[in-house]
């Protein structure tokens, strides 16, 4: 019998494994900036060479960023392929506001029901002080921010790629969807707090690991989100015809 010799692979090409399986399950976040060559040579125990033979390969397959004298970068534009025109001119239409909604019923539901059933102690940690940030947040923007990096977090707790890349990938998007739906939802006094409420309920059900329960959670909080909306609009329907009347009979 006829044995094939066993080759090992470059030192390069494993480091560049272990920096892309990081971007992929999240720990290597877009815009992070990598550790200086010397500290992460030590890090990884190899030498500087190769891992600057590594760092060249992923920036030839548009991973990383290297900036002259600034450092390295994981690049932002990968988890930017969703935000194109279309998406926008969706964020403009009123109506496609009811599809984004439905379309995070789906995911977020989902993600909330993997999170609550895979999620680690430091990813309970984690949500609870996403969530901490929220509640603390001032301003429609600020708190668009600090509710999809909440959700960002429920994501990288479902311990999904998948999920957690799409979640990366509409992040522009759903700042936009989030900061629209928290003007509507000023409009009522108690819109807030009950939204703020029915965060909590998810995050307590996922905390105490009950996966019907946090997709339950979730849909409930879209859902009331989406009966603001309704009603919202609807009352701005009704003031925008009589108006019409009032100027007709002028």
């Amino acid at each position: 019998m006829a044995y094939s010799k066993i080759s090992q692979p470059k030192i390069s090409d494993v480091i560049m494994e272990r920096i892309e399986q990081m971007i992929l399950e999240g720990s290597l976040k877009p815009g992070q900036k990598l550790p200086p060559e010397r500290e992460l040579a030590l890090q990884f125990e190899v030498s500087r060479p190769s891992l600057r033979e590594a760092i060249q390969k992923l920036e030839a397959k548009g991973l990383l960023l290297r900036r002259q004298g600034g450092g390295t970068y994981v690049k932002e534009q990968l988890w930017k392929s969703m935000a194109d025109p279309i998406v926008e001119l969706m964020l403009s239409d009123s109506e496609s506001q009811y599809d984004l909604l439905e379309f995070r019923h789906a995911t977020e539901g989902m993600m909330a029901y993997f999170a609550a059933l895979r999620g680690t102690d430091a990813d309970m940690d984690n949500l609870e002080n996403m969530l901490e940030q929220v509640e603390q947040a001032s301003g429609i923007d600020n708190m668009a921010t600090a509710i999809v990096n909440f959700y960002r977090a429920i994501a990288e707790a479902s311990h999904n790629v998948a999920m957690l890349h799409l979640v990366l990938s509409l992040t522009s998007v759903l700042h936009k969807n989030v900061a629209q739906n928290l003007e509507l939802l000023s409009r009522r006094e108690e819109a807030s707090s009950e939204a703020n409420e029915h965060r909590r309920d998810l995050l307590a059900a996922i905390v105490r690991r009950d996966p019907e329960a946090a997709r339950e959670a979730s849909n409930e909080h879209l859902s009331y989100i989406e009966e603001v909306m309704l009603s919202v609009r609807e009352e701005d329907s009704r003031l925008q015809r009589s108006l019409r009347r009032i100027k007709s009979g002028m």
